[in-house]
């Protein structure tokens, strides 16, 4: 089982990333998938969750009209759009995925990819 994070970096204030989170070894289209970060010296964030089934979505307040999860299954992977990123979302951000109802296995945790926001 692997979950692979990507597409972190260096950005500048109010610019824009994209991660994506490719799963292998497990059935990834009746997982919920969730992307968590964590910045240097605070708890680890819930930022936003896609459900297996019908796709729906969850965010935390602070992330709400700026970032967008979304997954395709086809390709077993999961994506977290960031626009309008500010300094505060500084962290690395983890992949992490869930069964579903009738499901078993995991949690499983990707080694995550930083993101870093300058002002």
């Amino acid at each position: 089982v692997q979950l692979v994070e990507s597409g972190g970096g260096l950005v500048q204030s109010g610019g824009s990333l994209r991660l994506s989170c490719a799963g292998s070894g497990f059935p990834f289209s009746h997982f919920r998938m969730s992307w968590v970060r964590q910045a240097p010296g605070k708890e680890r964030e819930l930022v936003a969750t896609i459900s297996s089934t019908d796709g729906h979505t969850t965010y935390v307040d602070s992330v709400k009209g700026r970032f967008t999860i979304s997954r395709d299954n086809a390709k077993n992977t999961a994506y977290l759009q960031m626009s309008s990123l500010k300094p505060e979302d500084t962290a690395t951000y983890f992949c992490n995925a869930v069964p579903s109802a009738g499901y078993y296995g995991g949690p499983y945790w990707g080694k995550g990819t930083q993101v870093t926001v300058s002002s």
